[in-house]
């Protein structure tokens, strides 16, 4: 494959009808109900409410204004809740056919205005365009599948006595977020969403909007994680509490739902490896190499850590770096002419500047306590416009060997930073690919199939590729973790359903429990 030169001949300009002015003009005209002036309204009650306190924002494509989060108290929070319960109320009983028929008529509005979508999660949180396109098709097209076979696996099931809560990282807004909003709503129940603190706020309003146009019974929520875990979590009136983030705030979480004895689904980070043990199939890991940096690892399911098998070290770097070194970085929307597509990048900025600072300290400090640096992205290859701030990018960085006390060892950097660890037995192996108590994801290269029997049963990831990349995966396909990765209600498929919705007297959902594990 032949790539564009990295360094452009000429100074980049920003395509035209991009800018975030364009988009929110849109915005402003396609859901005026949501949008007002320069902020987005919360959605609770049935209604658009203009309380809350807009918090300055910016884009980490640039360092430009965008609508912060009209961030609520905890007193209001809670009386969105309690109105929540009363749309909860009449939904359940909303029969099947006018529920899927109000889904669909919701993926229609959002097909319509995909590329308006997509341009948003582009400077709200930084994903190149190929990507913010795939995240919101992700989500139509998931929605469509469970719409499209819901009736058996609503069998033998009711919606949840209260609405579901849904607290998730600001990565994927629409695949994950609105996806999980609308089926549950699709099985018979209100939903409360809370807008990420960190970006696509002005998306989800959008998407939201779209949905309650269509008698979808949404309740969209802004706040600081502290401020509204009263209501959005212990809340008496919630069915379920759905999370995606962090396994800080997610134990937090955990603690709360078991001592209420609240219905979960809390899915939590962890290092996911990928091994390397005995394996020659070089041109095939090399082309896997670029993708595994999709949107800069900012995702749960990326794989920050190789675990290499010493003796084939040498063979890992000739195949691992040309991809690395081949990698597309830069502004989501500059181009070279006006008439040019959109550049066809791997990734653009981290999520803000302070996780860009937080990365490159991370890695100073591992390197000043005995890594090595064996590659590092430059600045000059990237893409980017004519004195455009560049305080959110981070340059990939692949470090051997981070020494025990830093967090590059033991956590996922979220961030294109990558680990290698060395190993010599196949016990080495699996502890290093075990190191964070619990995996979403793992990967083993090796070419013998007998091999990779009877070491993939070890490794503690929930789902295990052999020589690819696994994730989280759409339609039918499950999804869960092991350890601390995962809390509560598998999902994916026809447990997506079951996990908002109640099925027999005793039933023991699938999942991770304090009290059971259960692998469907």
């Amino acid at each position: 494959m032949v790539l564009d030169s990295p360094v452009p001949l000429v100074p980049l300009v920003r395509k035209p009808g991009t800018g975030w002015s364009d988009a929110w003009a849109r915005c402003l005209a396609v859901a005026p109900e949501a949008f007002r002036d320069d902020r987005v309204l919360n959605l609770w009650a049935g209604a658009w409410q203009s309380d809350g306190r807009p918090l300055p924002a910016t884009s980490p494509v640039d360092g430009s204004p965008v609508a912060g989060a009209p961030r609520l108290d905890g007193d209001t929070a809670r009386r969105a809740v309690r109105a929540c319960l009363d749309q909860h109320r009449a939904w359940r009983h909303t029969p099947l056919g006018e529920r899927r028929a109000r889904v669909a008529a919701t993926l229609d509005a959002l097909a319509e205005h995909r590329e308006l979508l997509a341009l948003l999660l582009v400077w709200e949180i930084g994903k190149p365009w190929r990507l913010a396109r795939a995240d919101v098709d992700r989500a139509i097209d998931g929605v469509r599948w469970y719409a499209d076979g819901i009736e058996p696996m609503l069998a033998g099931r009711a919606p949840l006595d209260g609405p579901v809560s849904n607290i998730a990282s600001w990565n994927y807004p629409m695949s994950v977020l609105v996806h999980a909003v609308l089926v549950q709503a699709l099985a018979g129940n209100a939903v409360v969403a809370k807008t990420p603190t960190d970006g696509g706020v002005a998306c989800l309003t959008l998407a939201c909007a779209l949905a309650a146009r269509e008698g979808l019974p949404v309740t969209l929520l802004s706040g600081s994680g502290g401020e509204l875990s009263e209501a959005l979590v212990r809340a008496p009136e919630i069915g379920c509490v759905s999370f995606v983030g962090g396994r800080d705030t997610g134990a937090a979480v955990a603690t709360a739902v078991a001592d209420l004895g609240k219905r979960h689904v809390l899915e939590q980070e962890g290092l996911n490896t990928w091994g390397i043990w005995n394996f020659t199939d070089w041109e095939a890991f090399t082309a896997v190499v670029p993708g595994l940096f999709d949107y800069g690892k900012q995702r749960c399911t990326a794989y920050p850590r190789f675990v290499v098998q010493r003796e084939l070290f040498d063979e890992f770097l000739t195949a691992y770096l040309p991809a690395v070194r081949g990698l597309r970085i830069g502004h989501p929307l500059a181009v070279s002419a006006p008439g040019d597509p959109l550049p066809e990048l791997d990734f653009g900025p981290v999520i803000n500047a302070a996780k860009a600072k937080e990365l490159t300290d991370q890695v100073a400090e591992a390197v000043d306590r005995g890594a090595v640096p064996l590659h590092r992205g430059r600045p000059a290859d990237a893409r980017f416009l004519p004195g455009q701030d560049t305080s959110s990018y981070v340059h990939p960085v692949t470090l051997l060997d981070p020494p025990r006390s830093s967090p590059l060892h033991h956590a996922e950097p979220f961030g294109p930073v990558d680990t290698i660890v060395l190993v010599d037995t196949e016990a080495e192996l699996l502890a290093a690919m075990n190191a964070s108590n619990g995996a979403l994801v793992a990967s083993l290269s090796t070419d013998d199939e007998a091999t990779f029997a009877r070491l993939a049963p070890q490794i503690r990831a929930f789902k295990v590729g052999h020589g690819k990349p696994r994730s989280r995966g759409d339609r039918d396909e499950l999804f869960g973790g092991f350890g601390a990765s995962w809390r509560g209600a598998f999902v994916g498929g026809e447990l997506l359903v079951r996990a908002v919705t109640q099925g027999p007297v005793g039933e023991r959902l699938p999942g991770n429990f304090p009290e059971y594990q259960l692998i469907p």
